[in-house]
């Protein structure tokens, strides 16, 4: 099996902090990983590394066989969506269309239209097209971020935390999606997680991180309570077993 992307020996620094540690993992093409550690692991910097947001200190970095740049459109990225203004005066289709193009859409063009209508019907949200970015809910504008994901066919998918700050019913939509794009179009996901019970029963591996990989491989081994002693040994908490202990 191809390896979607490659770490050697990553090392990333902030502040002459060590935020990742001599990270070598090798990400199967297809796969369906979770990204699982306790806050301050070093998760979203691993995530911005995989993007080349970050360069690492030492160490290299191998995405779809290239040690250099790709096109930007072979990588998706669905943030948190705290992390943008929300206040924004845009309709939800044209965020979608602007997924592809580099820069922001100021008209919409037939073609660009029809495919963004394409993206927001796959996620059950072509409703939302005209509305404004500052009347979505937090698990809407999570879906229309999403969809500006899909409208550029993308081989590698990245989410931070996917799920924050929305309902249930959309957290099922939206895992619902992203194991689609997995499954049928064989699309290789990471996705950075608090909840070990969607990292269970959704992901193929997980990637359990504390600034060193703690593990990666299969969920029942990776969310062991051996290996998440380990990872969250320093938290102090008792770490449960059983189905519904999903978080800390």
């Amino acid at each position: 099996m191809k390896n979607s992307i490659i770490l050697k020996n990553i090392t990333v620094q902030h502040n002459a902090k060590i935020a990742l540690d001599d990270i070598s993992v090798s990400i199967p093409e297809g796969t369906f990983n979770a990204c699982v550690g306790p806050n301050g692991s070093g998760k979203t910097t691993l995530i911005k590394t995989f993007l080349g947001l970050i360069k690492p200190s030492s160490g290299t970095i191998e995405v779809l066989g290239n040690l250099n740049s790709i096109p930007s459109e072979f990588i998706g990225y669905v943030p948190q969506i705290k992390s943008h203004d929300l206040t924004f005066p845009a309709l939800a289709i044209e965020l979608v269309a602007s997924g592809l193009r580099r820069n922001w859409i100021g008209r919409i063009h037939k073609d660009e239209k029809s495919e963004a209508l394409k993206a927001l019907d796959k996620i059950n949200s072509a409703h939302l097209a005209n509305k404004q970015l500052s009347s979505l809910s937090g698990g809407e504008l999570q879906k229309i971020f999403l969809a500006r994901v899909i409208i550029r066919k993308p081989k590698i998918l990245l989410l931070d935390e996917p799920a924050t700050g929305i309902d249930m019913v959309c957290e099922s939509n939206i895992n619902e999606v992203i194991l689609n794009m997995n499954k049928n179009e064989g699309v290789t996901v990471i996705m950075v997680t608090h909840d070990w019970e969607v990292a269970k029963h959704h992901t193929q591996s997980v990637l359990l991180l504390n600034k060193k990989i703690v593990c990666y491989g299969p969920p029942e081994i990776a969310l062991s309570e051996e290996m998440l002693s380990q990872a969250y040994a320093h938290y102090g908490h008792i770490l449960h077993k059983h189905e519904g202990a999903a978080h800390v």
